[in-house]
C-alpha cells in the first residue's frame, strides 16, 4: 500500500502554454525531466492554442476557479496580467518558498521588461527578438556576402537579386512583420513608438509612431510590394514555408525559427542583424516571446510546486538547453556563459545574433521595449490599416494617423479602468 500512497502524496499543478510544434516538443521534454527530478511535484504541459486563444482560455478558467497554477502569456499581455491582480509575483514567490534567485544575473534588456519598482513580477521564458534571416546562396549569386546593414543599401540588394532573375522573391513580411519591421525599426533606430518612455513611465502614454521615419518605412514596404519584391504569401505556404523552400531570399522573424530554418532549408542560409537607416547609431531591438505568470488562488503546496519548476527553468543548465533546443535566447548570464564556454555560438554563430542585437548598446527611453495597455487591440487595428495601405485604400501616412487614433483610444480605456490601481 506504500506506493499508492506515495503517489497520492505527489503534488500536480498545470501549466498552459501557446506554443506548438518543435518548440512544443521542447516543453514536454523540459516538463518530464523536471517530474524525473525529483519525487514531489508533478507538472502537466497543456497547449491551449496560441497566444491569445490560451490567455483567453486562462481567463474564462480563472474566473470560475479552474485555472492552472502556471500561465505563459505574451509580452503583449504584460500590463494586463500586471494590473489583473491575477497573478502572485515571481520574486515574492520565490522568497516565500526559500528560494535565493539572483535576480541581477538575468540578462538586463530582456529581464527589464519585466520589473516593476525594481522586481520581477514574472520570469521571462521564451525570449526572442527578430533578425534578418538570408538565403546566402541568392546574395553570392548576385554578388553581395550578406545584407546590408542599412535600410538603402538593403533595398538596392533585393532589387538587384530581382533584377538577375536569382529571385521573383526578394522577401516575405511573417504575419506579425510589424513587430520586428516596425517597432524593432524604431527601437533599432532610437525612434519614439509611443509617448512616456513607449508606456514604461505611465498609462498616459499614447502613440506618436505616424510622426517618425515609421511612415516612410511602411512607405518603402509598399513599394516592395507593388515592385514585386516582396511576397505576403501564395499558394497556400506559410511565410516560413516560403523561406524554407528557398523560394524568398529574405526574411525577418524571431530568432526562434532557428528550430525550423536548421531542420527545413535545404540551401545554404544564413542570418544577420536587422538593417537600420543611414546615419544612425543602431540601437537595442525589442524583445518578443512570453513570460510565466503564476496565477493566485492555489493551495500553498502547489505555489511550492510552481517555484520549484520555475527554479529549474531558470538553472543555466536548463536555459542553455532551451536555448541550444528552439533558438529563443537563454535569459540569464549565466546560461549565456555557459553556452559559450562550450563553443556553442562558434558552431552555430546565427544563434548569437539575437543576443548581440539585444545588448550592443545602453537601453534609452525608445529601445528599452514597449508597454501599451489592451495591445492586442491596437495590433488587430494595425493590422487592419496596414492592409488598407497595401490595397491601395489608404496612403501609409493617412493609415498610420488613423491607427494612433483608434490606438490612442485603446490606450484611454485601459488607462480609465486601471487608473488609481
Amino acid at each position: 500500500m506504500a506506493l499508492p500512497a506515495l503517489a497520492q502524496d505527489k503534488t500536480t499543478i498545470e501549466w498552459w502554454y501557446a506554443n506548438g510544434g518543435r518548440i512544443e516538443e521542447a516543453i514536454q521534454d523540459m516538463i518530464a525531466d523536471f517530474n524525473t527530478t525529483q519525487d514531489d511535484f508533478e507538472v502537466v504541459g497543456v497547449r491551449k492554442g496560441n497566444y491569445e486563444e490560451t490567455f483567453a482560455a486562462m481567463i474564462a478558467a480563472y474566473r470560475v476557479g479552474q485555472h492552472p497554477t502556471i500561465i505563459q502569456a505574451t509580452e503583449r499581455s504584460f500590463l494586463t496580467m500586471l494590473y489583473s491582480d491575477a497573478a502572485v509575483p515571481v520574486n515574492q514567490l520565490m522568497a516565500e518558498q526559500g528560494y535565493d534567485t539572483d535576480w541581477s544575473d538575468f540578462i538586463a534588456p530582456v529581464a527589464d521588461f519585466y520589473v516593476v519598482d525594481g522586481a520581477p513580477a514574472a520570469l521571462p521564458f521564451n525570449s526572442s527578438t527578430g533578425i534578418m534571416w538570408f538565403n546566402a546562396d541568392h546574395f553570392e549569386a548576385a554578388g553581395f556576402d550578406k545584407p546590408a546593414e542599412t535600410w538603402d543599401e538593403f533595398e538596392e540588394q533585393l532589387y538587384a537579386i530581382k533584377d538577375q532573375g536569382i529571385s521573383e522573391c526578394g522577401m516575405v513580411l511573417n504575419s506579425d512583420f510589424p513587430w520586428s519591421l516596425l517597432e524593432g525599426y524604431s527601437t533599432i533606430n532610437d525612434y519614439p513608438f509611443g509617448t512616456e518612455a513607449n508606456g514604461f513611465d505611465g498609462l498616459g502614454t499614447e502613440y506618436v509612431y505616424n510622426t517618425t521615419p515609421v511612415v516612410q518605412q511602411v512607405e518603402r514596404l509598399k513599394r516592395w510590394i507593388d515592385d514585386g519584391i516582396i511576397q505576403l504569401s501564395g499558394n497556400g505556404m506559410s511565410p516560413a514555408q516560403l523561406f524554407n523552400s528557398g523560394t524568398c531570399s529574405t526574411w525577418s522573424a524571431s530568432t526562434a525559427s532557428h528550430a525550423g530554418v536548421e531542420a527545413e532549408a535545404q540551401f545554404n542560409w544564413s542570418a544577420t542583424l536587422q538593417p537600420h537607416e543611414a546615419g544612425v547609431e543602431p540601437h537595442n531591438s525589442n524583445i518578443g516571446g512570453a513570460a510565466l505568470w503564476v496565477l493566485q488562488g492555489k493551495a500553498d503546496e502547489e505555489y511550492a510546486a510552481a517555484a520549484a519548476f520555475i527554479d529549474f527553468v531558470a538553472q543555466p543548465e536548463t536555459q542553455a538547453w532551451w536555448s541550444e533546443q528552439t533558438g529563443y535566447v537563454p535569459v540569464t548570464n549565466a546560461a549565456y556563459e555557459l553556452m559559450a564556454d562550450q563553443g556553442f555560438f562558434e558552431e552555430y554563430p546565427t544563434r548569437e545574433i539575437a543576443l548581440l542585437q539585444l545588448t550592443r548598446h545602453e537601453p534609452t527611453e525608445n529601445s528599452r521595449g514597449m508597454r501599451f495597455g489592451n495591445s492586442n487591440q491596437w495590433w488587430a487595428v494595425l493590422l487592419e490599416e496596414l492592409e488598407a495601405v497595401w490595397t491601395d485604400q489608404k496612403s501609409a501616412q493617412d493609415a498610420l494617423d488613423s491607427s494612433v487614433a483608434r490606438g490612442n483610444e485603446i490606450l484611454r480605456q485601459f488607462e480609465q479602468l486601471h487608473a488609481g490601481s
